[in-house]
């Protein structure tokens, strides 16, 4: 059967621009790459402990069997569901199968027809396509830029407003002034949602996320915490009232029309979060990293290159998709698994170099790389 003439048209403009994406194996590099903060999906004692947790229990099952509305709501996730929520301080959490499914869970069925989304104009695809499924309107605003915020704001007077945002932005890695958008949402009486999928693990003394470290939690909304990220795990999470977990078990259809998270899988998040809980080393070996990576982009000189950021995500602006590929190929040949983010993932002329920081690198590694990239500008 012939592949459809239209769709090689729009696979040969990919490889034209030198942006056609291919799945690649794991390798041995140094990773400043993977999502994985916090090194907990490589953790043994996680993986030991789930196991035994599962036996205790006697979970003997390898799926849910079904979605959570008919067989698949297994006693394990209310209390891990529990577990998270007395985390986070808040007062329900309600499991998805990932960070998609909750965003496109949440914004397709949240805000409804004659409701207005503000978004800032950097949120995640994933953010993006649940907004595109919802029946309210849509407009961003200027990245972190409030006063834009509340021209659009003031724009739409009655009308039920929700501001979105994230913590941590996936590709610049900065965070938003806080206070300033709470006060914003306060004054104009609008529902904020923050989602924290880069915060949980990096941000807080328990890694709790960047709304609680600033003590900001009773005036959000609704947070979405991501699992796959910092907790080294799968699924997610998302953090409101008690009257938001109803309305989103019987309206948000990635919610409703899915087959639950095996007993495992929800083991598995409850365990990485009770060890969040009790060992603070690796967040403190993080954010020692992240400190060690801005100075040496001081001391390199290479601080105009790069995003402001103090989060695990540090981004170096290199313009053009064949230009950054290249370097990024040549930090893999030396040994450290660096990727390049190519347009149209971001948009043309802000192609970069994306370094993730781990508590498990070394200073010393941390040090070679970026006395590599000056050997490569």
């Amino acid at each position: 059967m012939n592949f459809p003439k239209n769709l090689t048209a729009k696979l040969e403009i990919r490889m034209q621009n030198n942006a056609l994406r291919k799945l690649s194996l794991p390798n041995n590099l140094i990773d400043f790459s993977s999502n994985d903060y916090l090194g907990l999906s490589q953790s043994e004692n996680i993986f030991d402990e789930t196991h035994q947790f599962i036996l205790d229990r006697n979970y003997k099952k390898n799926g849910a069997t079904g979605s959570r509305l008919l067989s698949g709501n297994h006693k394990l996730y209310q209390e891990t569901e529990d577990f998270i929520a007395k985390f986070h301080q808040s007062e329900t959490a309600l499991i998805f199968n990932s960070g998609y499914d909750a965003n496109v869970g949440f914004f397709s069925s949240v805000p409804l027809k004659g409701d207005l989304i503000l978004y800032d104009e950097l949120c995640h695809a994933s953010i993006r396509d649940g907004i595109q499924l919802s029946n309210a309107k849509a407009y961003k605003f200027n990245h972190n830029d409030f006063e834009d915020l509340e021209k659009l704001i003031l724009r739409n007077p009655n009308t039920i407003i929700y501001i979105v945002t994230e913590s941590v932005f996936s590709m610049d890695g900065d965070c938003p002034n806080l206070e300033e958008l709470v006060s914003v949402s306060t004054k104009h009486n609008c529902y904020l949602v923050v989602d924290e999928a880069h915060a949980l693990g990096v941000f807080g003394s328990a890694g709790e996320g960047f709304v609680q470290m600033r003590g900001l939690q009773d005036h959000v909304f609704a947070r979405i915490m991501t699992f796959g990220k910092g907790l080294g795990c799968h699924g997610a999470a998302i953090l409101g009232s008690v009257e938001l977990r109803d309305y989103l078990v019987n309206f948000a259809r990635s919610f409703i029309y899915t087959t639950g998270l095996s007993p495992h899988s929800v083991a598995t998040i409850l365990v990485a979060y009770q060890h969040l809980k009790k060992d603070s080393a690796p967040i403190l070996k993080l954010r020692e990293n992240i400190v060690f990576f801005n100075q040496q982009k001081n001391l390199l000189s290479l601080r105009p290159l790069f995003v402001r950021s103090k989060s695990a995500i540090q981004s170096a602006i290199i313009p053009g998709n064949e230009k950054v590929k290249t370097i990024a190929n040549q930090l893999q040949e030396k040994g450290f698994d660096v990727k390049a983010i190519l347009s149209p993932t971001v948009p043309e002329g802000q192609e970069r170099l994306r370094f993730c920081l781990h508590s498990y690198n070394s200073p010393e590694e941390i040090s070679a790389v970026m006395h590599c990239i000056l050997t490569l500008l």
